[in-house]
């Protein structure tokens, strides 16, 4: 008999970790025009969420109200746990919001706009300083900590942006937009960033207009337009909801593109490039096909290659676009 649960005690599952963001049912209409519309939506802790969709889909507005700086006309929304309307210090000390623009003061260093933060933090100035100078060593900003803001470059007002965020170690981090405008390099290190904070458990919620950002960090994504979700899932899955994918087949001389084409009927054909162009519902079957029928021809290929619908795809198919 096992003592942790004697014969015939009933065995209680653990209970699942409650949500870091649980939006149900949300409205908010300035005006006549209606820019959410029943939304729901669900973040699991320690996770990236993307929410994309054109401008003008409600993005902005979804944020202000997850930040507590807009009032839902409808609907409810849960920060760890902590309603936003009703708790609204609560949901204020458990998040970070960075937002399209860095929020820093241009007329103080990078040292002392943490430090202000941490007053504002109501931190004390020993822990003040302390958060300051651990977030400047982890942001690779320690050469440049006592120097005026305007000897940073934009990839790193971002970084301070975003150390500023996090100077009381929000559960919840929504960034609205954080790599508008940067370079590549600059934006790859703030991915770099955002990956580490999830590994260590903080949950994000992201809005981007750069769909492979979203690609590359999103665990879930889900796409909003005219003010509601028309899709929401893994990257994966939701570029398995649309068509498109093709074999692009080049070959070296008229006579074998010619001869591979007779081969395969359903092929597109791009004289000019012989070039010819295989539809596949995704998976290995159709590749596998087209190589067994140019091999027993004895066709050699110049080249193949490989398209899958990627979230541009996506984006393009499940959008309309919204009014700005």
């Amino acid at each position: 008999m096992n003592a942790a649960n004697p014969a015939g005690a009933a065995t209680v599952a653990p209970r699942a970790p409650a949500a870091a963001i649980e939006v149900r049912g949300l409205r908010k209409s300035y005006g006549t025009r209606l820019v959410l519309d029943d939304v729901d939506l669900t973040v699991a802790a320690g996770t990236v969420t993307a929410l994309l969709g054109p401008n003008g889909a409600g993005k902005t507005t979804a944020v202000h109200i997850l930040s507590t700086l807009v009032r839902p006309d409808a609907g409810s929304v849960a920060i760890a746990g902590h309603d936003v309307v009703r708790d609204t210090a609560a949901v204020r000390a458990s998040i970070g919001l960075t937002g399209q623009f860095s929020a820093v003061d241009t007329l103080l260093t990078g040292e002392e706009n943490l430090l202000l933060m941490g007053r504002l933090r109501h931190l004390g100035r020993r822990a003040a300083k302390a958060r300051a100078a651990e977030l400047l060593e982890r942001f690779d900003l320690v050469d440049a900590a006592r120097t005026p803001l305007a000897t940073y470059s934009g990839g790193m007002q971002r970084r301070l942006d975003l150390a500023m965020t996090l100077v009381e170690r929000p559960a919840v981090i929504v960034l609205d937009e954080p790599t508008t405008g940067l370079d590549p390099r600059s934006r790859r290190t703030l991915w770099g960033i955002v990956r580490e904070l999830v590994a260590e458990g903080t949950t994000v919620l992201l809005t981007t207009q750069y769909l492979d950002e979203a690609d590359a960090l999103a665990d879930r994504i889900a796409v909003l337009d005219g003010g509601r979700i028309v899709a929401e899932g893994t990257p994966d899955a939701l570029k398995r909801l649309v068509p498109g994918g093709h074999l692009r087949l080049s070959f070296a001389d008229a006579p074998a593109y010619d001869s591979a084409a007779t081969l395969l009927p359903d092929a597109t054909r791009d004289d000019a490039s012989l070039v010819l162009t295989v539809a596949t519902a995704g998976g290995t079957g159709t590749l596998r096909t087209v190589l067994d029928r140019l091999d027993a021809a004895e066709l050699p290929l110049e080249d193949l290659s490989i398209h899958t619908p990627d979230l541009d795809d996506v984006f393009f198919a499940l959008t309309k676009g919204s009014a700005s």
